[in-house]
């Protein structure tokens, strides 16, 4: 059994990665992302200023960086425009054909571009992944169910193309042990012990969360109690036999109050940020969900951003990335998940230049 965090929220970790305003979008000391970059070159041209960004370009309807004009300094020198991608693969799961809300607003972007893009079963046998210039992980999420298939597929793209985001970054985020990664460079993160097959497991008092290491969405997940800690055993003792670590963690009154708070980041960016509240069965599992748009504070976006320099520092800058937040029962904002494989962007609950962000994002190679 591996504990991972004692104390989370710490505020010094939080001040040590405020930017120095909220909505600034580069990370400090960061490269300038190609793609969002170059996406303000495009802009730019097409409103009369190449190269620049135009004060007046705050108020041109559809400007998809008009956030960005009035709170985003310059950093470093401006890229040369990259080259725009004409081919995509979006992938996805036979089962969720339809039911990725994302998914109407990026392909509609994605056209306005001229840009081609088939959406894709992974695990189709004769997909020629070689023929598209980037294959893009969208709503692939059966995976857990068949991980090693996955994987191995997963190798098969990256021999030939280029997958969004890369494979190392996938395979790390994959497995919720990068939690104590997280933890171990300062960012906040929920309170979480590893239970590892074959080591005895030692609950905490009051009520707690369980779920596998791997998983998508509420899969395997289940509120526990210590009055009943002979059923949480057992349920770690069957995520063992999946071949799961399992997790353990304090069931954080904050959820169920006040929700979760999902932020957004395209191309290394913050992009935008909603409120979702899950209404969970008495064992966990999720039944229903709501979302709506959320303006983060200087706090959250701190928090955020500390656990995507994470990332960026050992991987590169993520094409997408999402940073699930939470307030501890101390009430300090803390990182619950990282989603860079596959993550709901809730494109819906955004304005409408996120989409065209994510088009640009998506279709622009440095």
């Amino acid at each position: 059994m591996i504990p991972v965090t004692a104390g989370i929220g710490r505020t010094d970790v939080a001040a040590r990665h405020r930017p120095a305003a909220a909505e600034d979008r580069h990370l400090p000391g960061d490269r300038v992302s190609p793609g969002c970059a170059a996406s303000e070159d495009l802009f730019a041209q097409a409103v009369g200023a190449p190269g620049v960004l135009s004060e007046f370009a705050e108020n041109v309807p559809g400007n998809p960086w008009r956030t960005a004009v009035r709170h985003s300094p310059t950093v470093g020198p401006r890229p040369t425009l990259g080259r725009v991608l004409t081919r995509l693969a979006w992938a996805t799961a036979t089962a969720v054909r339809g039911h990725d809300p994302d998914e109407p607003l990026a392909l509609r972007a994605l056209a306005a571009r001229t840009v081609s893009v088939d959406v894709v079963d992974w695990d189709d046998p004769v997909a020629d992944w070689s023929a598209y210039d980037r294959v893009v992980l969208r709503s692939t999420w059966d995976y857990p169910d068949r991980l090693g298939d996955f994987l191995a597929w997963l190798a098969r793209v990256d021999a030939v193309t280029e997958l969004c985001n890369p494979l190392p970054m996938v395979r790390w985020n994959l497995d919720k042990h990068y939690l104590a990664e997280l933890h171990g460079a300062g960012v906040p993160t929920v309170a979480t012990t590893f239970v590892e097959p074959g080591c005895p497991a030692v609950l905490p008092a009051g009520s707690f969360v369980v779920k596998p290491s791997i998983g998508a969405a509420s899969r395997g997940v289940r509120i526990h109690h210590e009055d009943h800690a002979d059923e949480a055993r057992r349920h770690i003792e069957a995520l063992h036999a999946q071949g799961s670590s399992a997790l353990v963690q304090p069931l954080l009154h904050s959820i169920a109050a006040d929700g979760e708070y999902p932020v957004v980041f395209l191309d290394g960016r913050f992009s935008h940020a909603v409120v979702r509240s899950v209404v969970h069965g008495p064992d966990g599992a999720g039944r229903h969900e709501t979302s709506r748009a959320h303006r983060v504070d200087d706090e959250q976006l701190a928090v955020a951003r500390s656990a995507l320099e994470v990332v960026t520092e050992r991987f590169g800058v993520p094409t997408y990335a999402r940073i699930d937040l939470v307030r501890d029962d101390a009430r300090r904002w803390c990182v619950l998940e990282v989603e860079v494989v596959e993550p709901s962007l809730f494109l819906p609950d955004a304005d409408d230049g996120a989409a065209d962000c994510l088009a640009v994002t998506l279709s622009t190679r440095p």
